[in-house]
């Protein structure tokens, strides 16, 4: 199930400690047009040093689905100066480790390595971003790497099959409806010249951000970052034209069958996301309460979601679970999910889950209620301050979608002002049939003769 703690407040609630707080975030632009973002943190001799590009697959057309992903993949691959695998190998001869990732929204490479080192993985990832190179026969090999993490992540995995459908079936023209490892007949189509185009075309100093937590010296770290990134030749970030999804005019219902043991249903509800927080409108307001709302149904053990479907002797759940998008720079979704216990059906879960919400439209939730789901908030946001990882991906992730570099403190403050009314009111608002997708998935027979797919080797993930 998702759990809203996890997955939304992991990446914009932070709460700094007062005895130990990091000292504050300081950002610039270099004379090419990167950021530069310094978190200096004194209490362990290590740093976190990110990339982030503001590219994922949402910036791809369709016939290349997946090229963002490729990419990312191929930036392993050599340099003029390196041969294929020769970053990594010099990463964990510095004492460090490191990894990439790719969503809908951004591309990012991090390396964690002693602080002292911060200068040696600067020129590595300076040299990769500005010379990415490798061989026709090189992509060839990793493209098949690709192939097998989508059969093992996606078509190897039920509810990773529906959600990639119910995407596909949720938005008709914003990009959120290509799966971020792309579909098979793309891959199997793409060539090397389709990655190096959408190398050449987004992977400019203008759309990305270094991004360093840890034991620095702003200014030492600026200077670090003038003398590598800051050399690299200055482009334009292409236009990027407005892909608005059309207004929904009715439910939709999609089905996958696929071999599982057990039933699956999600409901996804179209929803506003947040777009400022220094002019919000009624939308942002709403966007806050319904990450309340999705706190209150499944932020903690024992929320509503737990105690009405998967407890006592009227329950029809094996799990149950509520999040809500809040940012990103395509629209969002408030999505609900849940498995049937054996005896009971995807319909009769769905109606549960439905009946929750509508309980919150017609009766509210209590001031007791709405104080634990922010006490949680609190409380869990302190702890996790504590990981120079953490603050890393935060800031980055700040930087990609356009927010201030104290989002966090602000977020926290606004989400704390919501009332119970606020969360009653978008109960009963945005829940409707003419906002929702539903998928189901259909369990059918397993094969006890299917071998278990590996994780590919080279995958960096």
């Amino acid at each position: 199930m998702k759990r809203i703690l996890s997955l939304v407040f992991c990446a914009f609630l932070g709460f700094p400690a007062a005895a130990q707080a990091p000292a504050q975030a300081a950002q610039f632009t270099l004379a090419n047009g990167m950021t530069l973002i310094v978190a200096p943190d004194r209490r362990a001799p290590t740093a976190v040093h990110m990339l982030w590009v503001r590219v994922g697959a949402m910036d791809e057309v369709d016939g290349t689905t997946g090229v963002a992903h490729v990419l990312e993949h191929m930036m392993f691959k050599g340099t003029r100066k390196l041969k294929p695998g020769e970053f990594s190998r010099r990463v964990a001869a510095l004492g460090g480790r490191e990894n990439a990732f790719t969503s809908q929204d951004y591309t990012g490479y991090y390396q964690q390595i002693p602080a002292t080192r911060l200068r040696d993985v600067m020129q590595l990832e300076a040299d990769r971003f500005a010379n990415n190179h490798w061989s026709d026969d090189e992509f060839r090999k990793e493209l098949e790497v690709v192939k097998e993490e989508r059969r093992m992540r996606t078509e190897d995995n039920p509810r990773a099959m529906l959600s990639e459908s119910l995407n596909a079936a949720t938005f008709q023209a914003a990009p959120y409806r290509r799966p971020i490892v792309g579909w098979m007949s793309d891959l199997d189509a793409m060539t090397p010249d389709d990655a190096r185009a959408f190398y050449r075309r987004w992977y400019t100093p203008a759309n990305a951000a270094v991004v360093v937590a840890g034991d620095v010296d702003v200014q030492q770290v600026k200077r670090l970052a003038e003398l590598t990134y800051g050399r690299i030749p200055a482009r334009a970030v292409p236009a990027r034209k407005p892909r608005s999804e059309p207004q929904q005019t009715g439910l939709r219902r999609i089905e996958v069958k696929a071999a599982a043991e057990q039933a699956y249903v999600a409901l996804a509800f179209k929803v506003p996301g947040l777009q400022s927080l220094d002019q919000p409108t009624a939308q942002d307001d709403d966007a806050l309460a319904l990450t309340v709302l999705a706190a209150v149904l499944d932020g903690y053990s024992g929320a509503r979601l737990e105690r009405a479907l998967t407890q006592g002797p009227d329950r029809v759940a094996d799990g149950a679970g509520a999040s809500n998008g809040l940012t990103g720079r395509g629209p969002q979704l408030f999505v609900l999910d849940g498995v049937p216990i054996k005896g009971k059906t995807s319909a009769q879960v769905e109606t549960a889950l439905r009946e929750q919400v509508a309980r919150v439209a017609r009766e509210g939730i209590s001031a007791a209620e709405l104080e634990r789901v922010k006490t949680q908030w609190v409380a869990s946001e302190v702890y996790k301050r504590d990981s120079l990882m953490y603050q890393a991906q935060e800031l980055g992730s700040h930087w990609v979608q356009g927010l201030p570099l104290d989002t966090n403190e602000r977020l926290l403050a606004r989400l704390r002002a919501i009332t119970a009314e606020q969360v009653q009111a978008v109960a009963a608002r945005y829940f409707g049939d003419d906002q929702l997708t539903v998928g189901q998935l259909l369990p059918q027979p397993l094969d006890p003769n299917r071998p278990r797919r590996q994780a590919p080797a080279g995958s960096r993930h």
